[in-house]
Protein backbone atom coordinates (compact mmCIF):
# COMPACT_ATOMS: atom_id res chain seq x y z
CA UNK A 1 0.00 0.00 0.00
CA UNK A 2 2.51 2.27 0.86
CA UNK A 3 4.32 1.90 -3.00
CA UNK A 4 0.98 3.55 -4.05
CA UNK A 5 2.33 6.60 -2.31
CA UNK A 6 5.34 6.23 -3.96
CA UNK A 7 6.98 5.04 -0.94
CA UNK A 8 9.49 2.23 -1.15
CA UNK A 9 9.26 -0.78 1.75
CA UNK A 10 12.01 0.17 3.96
CA UNK A 11 10.09 4.15 3.98
CA UNK A 12 12.21 5.96 1.99
CA UNK A 13 11.43 8.09 -0.82
CA UNK A 14 11.90 6.28 -4.24
CA UNK A 15 12.13 9.94 -6.23
CA UNK A 16 15.25 11.49 -7.05
CA UNK A 17 14.03 14.45 -6.05
CA UNK A 18 13.29 13.70 -2.73
CA UNK A 19 16.67 11.43 -1.95
CA UNK A 20 18.55 14.25 -3.28
CA UNK A 21 16.82 17.13 -1.04
CA UNK A 22 17.35 13.66 1.88
CA UNK A 23 20.89 13.55 1.37
CA UNK A 24 21.47 17.67 1.53
CA UNK A 25 19.28 17.79 4.80
CA UNK A 26 20.96 15.16 6.73
CA UNK A 27 24.68 16.97 5.21
CA UNK A 28 22.83 20.22 6.43
CA UNK A 29 21.63 18.91 9.45
CA UNK A 30 25.81 17.47 10.46
CA UNK A 31 27.48 20.15 9.75
CA UNK A 32 25.09 22.40 11.85
CA UNK A 33 25.38 19.86 14.58
CA UNK A 34 29.34 20.30 14.02
CA UNK A 35 29.30 24.07 14.43
CA UNK A 36 27.02 24.16 18.12
CA UNK A 37 30.52 24.37 20.15
CA UNK A 38 32.25 26.90 18.25
CA UNK A 39 29.56 29.86 18.92
CA UNK A 40 32.38 32.46 18.43
CA UNK A 41 32.56 31.88 14.96
CA UNK A 42 29.17 30.85 14.18
CA UNK A 43 28.59 34.61 15.22
CA UNK A 44 31.55 36.11 13.34
CA UNK A 45 30.14 34.51 10.17
CA UNK A 46 26.74 35.90 11.16
CA UNK A 47 27.95 39.18 11.62
CA UNK A 48 29.77 39.02 8.88
CA UNK A 49 26.30 38.20 6.81
CA UNK A 50 24.94 41.01 8.53
CA UNK A 51 27.40 43.62 7.36
CA UNK A 52 26.76 42.25 3.76
CA UNK A 53 23.08 42.58 4.22
CA UNK A 54 23.45 45.90 5.55
CA UNK A 55 26.22 47.08 2.59
CA UNK A 56 23.53 45.59 0.27
CA UNK A 57 20.79 47.93 1.27
CA UNK A 58 22.88 50.87 1.56
CA UNK A 59 24.47 50.49 -2.20
CA UNK A 60 20.56 49.70 -3.24
CA UNK A 61 19.55 52.82 -1.46
CA UNK A 62 16.16 50.56 -0.92
CA UNK A 63 14.35 47.24 0.74
CA UNK A 64 13.90 49.63 3.83
CA UNK A 65 10.25 47.65 4.45
CA UNK A 66 12.69 44.30 4.62
CA UNK A 67 15.15 45.81 6.68
CA UNK A 68 12.44 47.17 9.45
CA UNK A 69 10.71 43.32 9.35
CA UNK A 70 13.95 41.97 9.83
CA UNK A 71 14.79 44.60 12.76
CA UNK A 72 11.18 43.89 14.61
CA UNK A 73 12.02 40.54 14.30
CA UNK A 74 15.18 40.24 15.75
CA UNK A 75 14.18 42.32 18.83
CA UNK A 76 11.80 39.93 19.34
CA UNK A 77 14.43 37.36 19.22
CA UNK A 78 16.14 39.27 21.08
CA UNK A 79 14.20 39.65 24.15
CA UNK A 80 13.54 35.56 24.14
CA UNK A 81 17.13 35.18 24.45
CA UNK A 82 17.07 37.70 27.33
CA UNK A 83 13.95 36.31 29.20
CA UNK A 84 13.74 33.55 31.41
CA UNK A 85 12.15 29.98 30.67
CA UNK A 86 9.97 30.43 34.03
CA UNK A 87 8.58 34.20 34.14
CA UNK A 88 8.98 35.16 37.69
CA UNK A 89 5.96 37.84 37.23
CA UNK A 90 3.40 34.88 35.98
CA UNK A 91 4.61 31.74 37.88
CA UNK A 92 6.63 33.14 41.17
CA UNK A 93 10.14 33.38 41.63
CA UNK A 94 12.60 30.52 39.88
CA UNK A 95 15.60 32.10 41.25
CA UNK A 96 16.71 32.03 44.87
CA UNK A 97 15.21 35.02 47.16
CA UNK A 98 17.06 34.03 50.26
CA UNK A 99 20.43 32.70 51.20
CA UNK A 100 18.95 29.22 52.04
CA UNK A 101 16.79 28.75 48.72
CA UNK A 102 18.32 26.30 46.63
CA UNK A 103 20.38 27.38 43.57
CA UNK A 104 18.78 27.62 40.42
CA UNK A 105 20.57 28.88 37.43
CA UNK A 106 19.20 31.54 34.49
CA UNK A 107 17.35 29.17 31.72
CA UNK A 108 16.67 31.63 28.80
CA UNK A 109 13.32 30.94 26.88
CA UNK A 110 15.95 31.31 23.51
CA UNK A 111 18.86 29.32 23.96
CA UNK A 112 21.73 30.84 22.30
CA UNK A 113 21.83 28.03 19.43
CA UNK A 114 18.78 28.54 18.62
CA UNK A 115 19.00 32.59 18.83
CA UNK A 116 21.91 32.44 16.56
CA UNK A 117 20.00 30.25 13.80
CA UNK A 118 16.97 32.19 13.87
CA UNK A 119 18.82 35.54 13.68
CA UNK A 120 21.00 33.64 10.58
CA UNK A 121 18.18 32.65 8.96
CA UNK A 122 16.29 35.53 8.90
CA UNK A 123 19.56 37.35 7.59
CA UNK A 124 19.55 34.88 4.33
CA UNK A 125 15.37 35.76 3.86
CA UNK A 126 15.97 39.27 4.14
CA UNK A 127 18.89 38.77 1.74
CA UNK A 128 16.92 37.20 -0.52
CA UNK A 129 13.88 39.50 -0.24
CA UNK A 130 16.53 42.04 -1.66
CA UNK A 131 16.67 40.53 -4.49
CA UNK A 132 13.27 40.76 -5.79
CA UNK A 133 12.18 44.27 -6.76
CA UNK A 134 8.38 43.80 -5.45
CA UNK A 135 9.75 43.94 -2.32
CA UNK A 136 11.17 47.35 -2.55
CA UNK A 137 8.29 49.52 -1.02
CA UNK A 138 8.52 53.46 -1.33
CA UNK A 139 8.82 54.31 2.00
CA UNK A 140 10.46 57.23 3.81
CA UNK A 141 12.89 55.45 5.58
CA UNK A 142 13.59 57.98 8.51
CA UNK A 143 10.78 57.59 10.15
CA UNK A 144 10.75 53.85 10.50
CA UNK A 145 13.94 53.87 12.22
CA UNK A 146 13.30 56.54 14.14
CA UNK A 147 9.69 54.14 15.14
CA UNK A 148 12.74 51.48 15.13
CA UNK A 149 14.47 53.47 17.51
CA UNK A 150 11.58 54.46 20.17
CA UNK A 151 10.32 50.77 20.38
CA UNK A 152 13.79 49.04 20.85
CA UNK A 153 14.42 51.82 23.88
CA UNK A 154 10.72 51.02 25.32
CA UNK A 155 11.50 47.39 24.67
CA UNK A 156 14.49 47.21 26.77
CA UNK A 157 13.52 49.59 29.25
CA UNK A 158 10.69 47.26 30.04
CA UNK A 159 13.10 44.25 30.03
CA UNK A 160 15.92 45.81 32.26
CA UNK A 161 13.28 46.93 34.68
CA UNK A 162 12.44 43.36 35.12
CA UNK A 163 15.63 41.71 34.98
CA UNK A 164 16.18 44.57 37.88
CA UNK A 165 13.23 43.54 39.74
CA UNK A 166 13.51 39.57 39.75
CA UNK A 167 17.17 39.81 40.21
CA UNK A 168 18.30 38.11 37.38
CA UNK A 169 21.41 38.65 34.69
CA UNK A 170 21.03 36.71 31.51
CA UNK A 171 24.77 36.87 31.29
CA UNK A 172 27.15 34.71 32.38
CA UNK A 173 30.88 34.85 31.42
CA UNK A 174 32.30 31.68 32.18
CA UNK A 175 32.00 29.17 35.23
CA UNK A 176 33.38 31.37 38.07
CA UNK A 177 36.72 30.04 39.94
CA UNK A 178 37.16 30.09 43.79
CA UNK A 179 40.78 29.90 45.52
CA UNK A 180 41.24 28.82 48.64
CA UNK A 181 43.21 31.14 51.13
CA UNK A 182 46.56 32.21 50.36
CA UNK A 183 48.94 30.88 52.31
CA UNK A 184 50.90 33.64 54.72
CA UNK A 185 47.65 35.71 54.92
CA UNK A 186 47.64 38.54 57.14
CA UNK A 187 46.30 37.79 60.75
CA UNK A 188 46.63 34.21 60.54
CA UNK A 189 49.33 32.11 61.53
CA UNK A 190 50.86 30.05 59.44
CA UNK A 191 51.32 26.51 60.01
CA UNK A 192 54.04 24.09 59.08
CA UNK A 193 55.05 20.68 59.49
CA UNK A 194 58.60 21.68 59.57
Amino acid sequence: MDSAFGDDASGTSSSPASKWRDQMARRFQYYLDKSTPHAGMRWVGTLVMAAIYCLRAYYVKGFYIVTYGLGIYLLNLLIGFLSPQVDPETEGPALPTKGSDEFKPFIRRLPEFKFWYAFTKALVVAFTLTLFSIFDVPVFWPILLLYWIVLFLLTMKRQIRHMIKYRYVPFSLGKQRYTGKKAGTPGKASTSSD
